[in-house]
C-alpha cells in the first residue's frame, strides 16, 4: 500500500472517529464556498438576458417601433442608443400605421400597444394597451387564468394584484374596468401590471430608458429587420427594438490587466479567508493526534510520513466540504433568488456559471490542503520523545514576525495611496490584500499584547481572555479571520455609500422641488388659449407663471442651451424664457436685484460656474433650423434649492437675438396628489401637452450593502462559533475544575462566550482600521471622473455600526447558548 493510500485511509478513519471536529472544520472550509457559490448563482439567475428579456418585449413580432419624443435627434448604433433632447416631455411627433409599414417593406403587419401607467388611486401601476388575442404579442404576458380582454372596460392583471376575474378595478376619473383575466409576467412575478384593449392610461412618472414607454407598433414583416433598416426607422422618429440587436452585436470577452489582478485578489481572498477560518480546527487536531503521529515515529515513520497523514486529512475534509457546499449554495442561490423576486425584483431560468463555481470548488480543496499545511509541518518537526512522554511542547512567538507584519502593512497603505489615483477600484482592492496579509501576520502580537486586559475584567471573562492569549495560536487565526471579513465588509460599504452620496450631490434640476410644469409643445395659439383656460379651471387658486418658446422667422421652434460643470459632471441645461413671476417661482422669494437686472434685459443664471465676465454663452439649436452660438449679458443669483441650476432670460433679451416668443410652458409652486387626473383632462383639450412635477432626488442607498452584511454575518457569527467550540473543547479540564469548586452552568457559558466576544471585538476593531482605510481609497476612483474632481467620502454609520458592534454582539449572544455542561476529566497524579 502506497504512503498516500494509507494516509488517505487514516484521516478517513480520524474524520468519522472525531466527528464534531471534522464537522467544525467542514464548516469552516464550507461557508466561504456556499457563500460565494450562492451569490454567483443568485447574480446569474436574477440577471435577465437580452436573449431571456426579448419575448416580453417583442412577443413574436420581428420589431418593436416605438415614437420618440419630438424635437429628439435619434441615432441608434450596435453599441447603445444616442439621443439629444431639448430636456422637456414633449409628445410624440404624428405618425400613421401605413407609413410605419412603408418603411419596413411590402408585406408588414403592424399591431398597435401603447406603454404607461395606470393610476389606481394613490398607486401608479404599469399598463399596457394593445390586444394580447393577437399572436404576435404571445410571450410578453401569459394566462393563467380566466380569459383575454375582448372588448373596451376589460383588462386583464398580474397575480400580483391577488384579484380573480369578474372583480373590478376602479382607475382615478375614469370608469371602472372589469377583470377578466389573470396574467404572469415571465420574469417579474411581483409585477402589478394592467393590459387591455382601451385604457386611460397616463405618462410614466420618470422618462424611463428610451424606447420603453409611448406609443408604436409591433410589426410582422416579410424579411427580417436588421442595423440597416434603423437609420431609416430613427429618422422617422421610430426607436426600433429587433432581434438583429442580439445576433448581429459584436461581444467580446477578453481578460486585461485589471481583469487578472481582480481574480488574482479574489483568489488569494478565498483562499485566505478559508484558511483562516479551517486552520485553528486542524491545529486543535493536530494537538489530539501528537501522541499518535509520535507512535507512527517511533515505529519508522518519516518526517515526509506525518506531514502527508496530516495534508491528508485536508484533503479528506476539503473535498468533503466543497462536495457539500457546493450544491447547498447553488440551491440558496436559486431559493434567494426566486424569494426576492417576490419581493420587487425578478428572476429568470435557474443559471449555474459552471466554470467559476467549480473554480470556487477547486478553491474550496485548496484551501483546506493549505489549512493543513501549518500544523503538518508541525508535526513533522515535533519532538517524538517530548509527545510520548506527555510533555507538551514549548510555544514560542517569532521574534521577527511583528517587523515583517508591520513592513506589509506600510507597505500596503503606501500601495493604497497610489492605488487610489487609478480609474479602476481593482487596484485599490489589489493594494488592500498587503495590509492584510500584514495584519494576519500581526495578530499573534496583537493578541499576545491584549493580553494584559484580562487582569480588570470580570473572573469568567478573565478566564477566556487568559485562555485566549495562552493558545494565540488558535485565537490569532479566529481573529485574524473576523478582521478580513469585516475590513472586506467596510471597505465596500464606505465606498459604495460614498458613491450613492456624490450621486445625491451631483443631482440637479432646472426647477425648484414642488414645481409643476406644463408644456404645450407645438401646438396653435387657439389650442393653447383653450389649454392655458383649462389649466386655471383645474388649479384653482394656484398662481400660473408663463413660459416662453423661441422661434426664427421661419417658424422654427428653438432650444436656448449653455453648458456646465455641476459636481465634476459635465451638464447641459436649457435656459428658461419668462418675467419676473417665473423668477419669484425659481427663487422661492422675491429677490429686488435679480428681478431689476431681468427688467434691465440681463438674463439671471444660477450656475457660478457658467459666466465668464458676466456673460452667458448660449447655443441656439433647432431639429428644423441651423445652429448658432451668442453671448447674452448676465448676473448670478441664488435659487430657490441647493441642488438647482439653470438661467432664465427675458423676452426681450430673446428677441433682441433675432427670435419671436410665444406663451407655451405654465409653471407654479404646487403638488399634485397621487390619484391627480390633470393630465388626462388637460390632453382632452390638446393632445400635445406634458405635465412633469419635480420632486427632488428619491434614489436610496444600495440595499446590496445589507446582503454583504448578511454574507459578513454567515462568515463573522459562524467562523466565531467555530472557533469558540474549539476552545470550548481546550477549555474541557479548567471546566471541570471550575465546576467542582462551586462554579455555576451559567458561569461557564460566560466563560465560552467570553472567547467569541474577545475574537470577535478585536477581529472587528481591526478590520475597521483596515476598512476604513481600504473604503476612503476606493471612494476617490468610485466619486471621481476625471483630474481635479474633488472625491466624495461618505461614512455609512448606521451600516458600520451594524457590522463592528452588532455582530460581534450577535457572536456572543450565540455563544452563550453553548452547551457547557463538564464532562469529567480523568486527572493522573
Amino acid at each position: 500500500m502506497s504512503a498516500v493510500r494509507a494516509a488517505l485511509r487514516i484521516s478517513r478513519r480520524n474524520a468519522w472517529r472525531s466527528r464534531g471536529r471534522s464537522a467544525l472544520i467542514m464548516t469552516m472550509i464550507a461557508l466561504p464556498v456556499l457563500v460565494i457559490t450562492a451569490f454567483l448563482t443568485f447574480a446569474m439567475t436574477a440577471e435577465v438576458s437580452p436573449q431571456e428579456g426579448m419575448g416580453v418585449v417583442l412577443g413574436t413580432a420581428d420589431a418593436r417601433l416605438v415614437l420618440v419624443p419630438e424635437d429628439t435627434t435619434l441615432r441608434q448604433t450596435p453599441n447603445g442608443a444616442v439621443s439629444n433632447t431639448d430636456g422637456e416631455r414633449a409628445t410624440a411627433p404624428e405618425r400613421t400605421a401605413d407609413e410605419v409599414a412603408a418603411l419596413l417593406g411590402p408585406g408588414t403587419r403592424l399591431l398597435p400597444f401603447s406603454t404607461g401607467v395606470l393610476l389606481l388611486g394613490a398607486e401608479r401601476v404599469e399598463a399596457l394597451q394593445t390586444d394580447l388575442r393577437d399572436p404576435l404579442t404571445r410571450g410578453m404576458l401569459t394566462l393563467s387564468a380566466g380569459r383575454l380582454p375582448a372588448a373596451a372596460h376589460e383588462v386583464v392583471v398580474t397575480s400580483a394584484f391577488g384579484l380573480r376575474p369578474g372583480e373590478v378595478l376602479r382607475p382615478s376619473g375614469t370608469a371602472p374596468l372589469t377583470v377578466v383575466g389573470v396574467v404572469e409576467h415571465p420574469y417579474r412575478p411581483s409585477l402589478l401590471k394592467v393590459a387591455g384593449l382601451d385604457l386611460p392610461l397616463a405618462p410614466a412618472e420618470e422618462p424611463g430608458p428610451m424606447g420603453e414607454y409611448g406609443t408604436g407598433w409591433l410589426a410582422a414583416t416579410t424579411r427580417p429587420v436588421s442595423w440597416a433598416d434603423v437609420p431609416e426607422l430613427n429618422s422617422a422618429g421610430l426607436y426600433a427594438t429587433m432581434p438583429a440587436m442580439l445576433t448581429d452585436r459584436a461581444i467580446y470577452t477578453y481578460l486585461n490587466v485589471q481583469h487578472v489582478v481582480g481574480i488574482g485578489a479574489m483568489v488569494i481572498m478565498v483562499v485566505l479567508e478559508t484558511v483562516l477560518l479551517a486552520g485553528p480546527a486542524f491545529a486543535v487536531g493536530l494537538k489530539r493526534r501528537r501522541r499518535e503521529l509520535a507512535l507512527i515515529a517511533a515505529q519508522g515513520g518519516s518526517p515526509r510520513h506525518l506531514r502527508t497523514i496530516v495534508l491528508a486529512d485536508g484533503l479528506v475534509l476539503g473535498g468533503a466540504a466543497t462536495l457539500v457546499a457546493t450544491p447547498l449554495g447553488i440551491g440558496a442561490g436559486a431559493l434567494t433568488a426566486h424569494t426576492l423576486a417576490r419581493w420587487g425584483g425578478q428572476v429568470g431560468p435557474l443559471e449555474i456559471p459552471w466554470p467559476p463555481v467549480l473554480a470556487v470548488a477547486a478553491l474550496g480543496l485548496l484551501a483546506g490542503v493549505v489549512a493543513a499545511l501549518v500544523p503538518a509541518i508541525q508535526a513533522a518537526r515535533q519532538d517524538t520523545a517530548t509527545v510520548l512522554a506527555g510533555r507538551a511542547p514549548e510555544v514560542t512567538d517569532r521574534p521577527g514576525w511583528p517587523l515583517a507584519g508591520a513592513v506589509l502593512v506600510l507597505a500596503g497603505l503606501g500601495a493604497i495611496v497610489v492605488a487610489r489615483r487609478q480609474q479602476d477600484t481593482v487596484w485599490v482592492f489589489a493594494a488592500a490584500v498587503l495590509v492584510l496579509f500584514g495584519l494576519v501576520v500581526l495578530t499573534p502580537w496583537l493578541v499576545r499584547r491584549t493580553g494584559w486586559t484580562a487582569a480588570r475584567l470580570w473572573l469568567p471573562l478573565r478566564i477566556s481572555v487568559r485562555d485566549a492569549v495562552r493558545h494565540r495560536s488558535r485565537t490569532a487565526s479566529a481573529v485574524a479571520a473576523v478582521m478580513a471579513v469585516t475590513a472586506t465588509v467596510v471597505a465596500v460599504g464606505i465606498g459604495a455609500y460614498s458613491e450613492y452620496m456624490d450621486r445625491r450631490n451631483a443631482y440637479t434640476s432646472a426647477r425648484p422641488t414642488g414645481m409643476l410644469a406644463i408644456w404645450g409643445g407645438n401646438v396653435g395659439d387657439a389650442a393653447w388659449t383653450r389649454l392655458r383656460a383649462e389649466a386655471a379651471r383645474q388649479l384653482p387658486g394656484v398662481p400660473l407663471a408663463a413660459g416662453y418658446h423661441a422661434r426664427d422667422a421661419q417658424d422654427h421652434r428653438y432650444a436656448l442651451r449653455y453648458t456646465v460643470r455641476w459636481n465634476g459632471t459635465r451638464t447641459r441645461r436649457t435656459a428658461a424664457i419668462g418675467d419676473e413671476a417665473l423668477l419669484r417661482l425659481l427663487q422661492g422669494r422675491h429677490d429686488p436685484r435679480a428681478a431689476a437686472a431681468l427688467a434691465s434685459g440681463k438674463a439671471v443664471v444660477f450656475d457660478a460656474a457658467a459666466l465668464r465676465d458676466g456673460k452667458l454663452a448660449l447655443r441656439a439649436s433647432s431639429t428644423s433650423g441651423p445652429a448658432r452660438t451668442f453671448e447674452v449679458p448676465a448676473v448670478l443669483a441664488t435659487p430657490a434649492d441647493e441642488h438647482q441650476g439653470g438661467a432664465l432670460l427675458p423676452r426681450a433679451l430673446v428677441e433682441s437675438a433675432g427670435f419671436t416668443t410665444v406663451e407655451r410652458q405654465l409653471y407654479a409652486m404646487h403638488r399634485l396628489p397621487a390619484n391627480s387626473t390633470l393630465w388626462r383632462d388637460l390632453a382632452k383639450v390638446a393632445s400635445r401637452v406634458s405635465v412633469a412635477s419635480e420632486e427632488g432626488y428619491r434614489n436610496l442607498p444600495d440595499p446590496g450593502l445589507w446582503g454583504w452584511l448578511g454574507g459578513a454575518l454567515v462568515l463573522v457569527v459562524g467562523g466565531t462559533l467555530a472557533a469558540t467550540r474549539l476552545a470550548a473543547a481546550d477549555l474541557r479540564p479548567e471546566r471541570a475544575t471550575m465546576a467542582a469548586i462551586g462554579a455555576s452552568p451559567s458561569t461557564l457559558r460566560v466563560v465560552v462566550a467570553g472567547q467569541a466576544l474577545y475574537i470577535s471585538v478585536l477581529g472587528a476593531l481591526m478590520g475597521l482600521a483596515a476598512g476604513a482605510a481600504t473604503g476612503v481609497a476606493l471612494s476617490r476612483p468610485m466619486t471621481t471622473r476625471g483630474a481635479g474632481d474633488v472625491a466624495t467620502i461618505a461614512v455609512p454609520w448606521p451600516f458600520l455600526v451594524a457590522v463592528v458592534v452588532g455582530l460581534p454582539v450577535l457572536a456572543t449572544a450565540v455563544a452563550l447558548l453553548t452547551r457547557t455542561s463538564p464532562s469529567p476529566t480523568r486527572r493522573f497524579p
